[in-house]
């Protein structure tokens, strides 16, 4: 199993708790990233949103891109995945910024290609928004192109949404990245069984989890792929110390007290997506559905339950943590070091 992580781009993940202790300041995030190394962590996903939809659309959302190469220069073995929506970046210029990023951490660097959701969003910053299928259909062709800049000379394409003409892209990285998406529609999961390399789930009970990897490596073989994907889970962590004080900070943190601003894109998301179960305004007061994971309780009943979705196939958790330096310090002294 490998562990990873929700670089804390928007200041937190609870909806319900004004202030986490979590800045966006660069002291914050540096000092997070080298102690999540020393702490056994394998991987950082830097989600990307340009309004921050959590805390609400006021409040500071940092650019994952920007952020992506002064994380890299202060670590050494970290994975950085880094989210891209199509909409919002050319392939062309996202393959440059993949090699310039590799030369500063070869081979550290993967993908979270995410097909965008929020109409809001786009409309703010001006950038192209599509329904939900014809955006699985920007996607699909916008990997293409980014795989044939990675791995060919010259790159002529001409296709319904992007045109290059003798396109030169130097220099390659030194590994393609993996290309982790997600996705529950019967579209997205035919772009993903393609064009991806990955799939990343949301934390539904182990048993579902093994049922849906078993669904995409059918249509993996399927589509032709040779090789098996990387599996992840998504979930946010309670442990303590007894399952009483864990069970007091889910109420805590389940307490819907928040300003509308913090649920302002709640509808939005709803509408934007095409889900395979409901979501619960209380399940939308952690970002990500991240407590359908079940990972809340002690570090034993914790690990167990990652144990558990290891034997149905999963590879890979990225964690949410509040506040994130002191439950990821603890996660990794106790749970971690404790997991093998």
């Amino acid at each position: 199993m490998r562990f990873g992580y929700w670089m804390p781009v928007f200041g937190g993940w609870l909806r319900n708790v004004p202030d986490e202790g979590m800045s966006t300041d660069w002291a914050y995030v540096k000092a997070l990233a080298v102690e999540s190394e020393q702490a056994g962590f394998d991987l950082s996903l830097l989600a990307e949103l340009n309004l921050n939809d959590i805390k609400g659309h006021a409040v500071p959302a940092l650019d994952a891109w920007t952020l992506a190469p002064a994380v890299a220069a202060v670590t050494e073995r970290l994975e950085l995945m880094l989210a891209a929506r199509p909409n919002y970046h050319s392939p062309s210029l996202t393959a440059k910024a993949i090699s310039t990023l590799d030369t500063i951490a070869p081979g550290r660097i993967s993908l979270n290609v995410v097909s965008s959701w929020w109409k809001d969003e786009a409309a703010q910053y001006g950038a192209p928004f599509d329904v939900h299928d014809a955006r699985y259909e920007r996607t699909s062709e916008w990997l293409e192109v980014l795989n044939r800049l990675l791995t060919e000379e010259v790159v002529t394409h001409h296709g319904g949404l992007y045109d290059l003409e003798g396109c030169v892209m130097e220099p390659k990285p030194s590994a393609l990245p993996t290309v982790y998406m997600g996705g529950e529609s019967p579209k997205a999961k035919e772009v993903i069984s393609r064009q991806g390399t990955g799939y990343v789930m949301h934390g539904d009970p182990p048993e579902v989890i093994a049922d849906k990897i078993a669904d995409m490596e059918k249509r993996r073989v399927e589509a032709g792929r040779p090789d098996r994907f990387s599996y992840g889970v998504s979930g946010y962590v309670v442990v303590r110390d007894t399952e009483e004080e864990a069970q007091a900070e889910l109420a805590r943190i389940l307490d819907v007290q928040s300003s509308p601003e913090a649920y302002a894109s709640y509808q939005d998301f709803l509408a934007g997506s095409q889900l395979e179960s409901q979501v619960s305004l209380e399940e939308y007061s952690v970002s990500n559905r991240g407590l359908r994971a079940g990972l809340v309780g002690t570090p034993e009943q914790v690990t167990g339950r990652i144990k558990a979705y290891e034997d149905a196939g999963v590879d890979l958790v990225l964690l949410q943590f509040s506040p994130q330096r002191e439950e990821m310090a603890r996660f990794g002294d106790q749970v971690i070091r404790a997991y093998a």
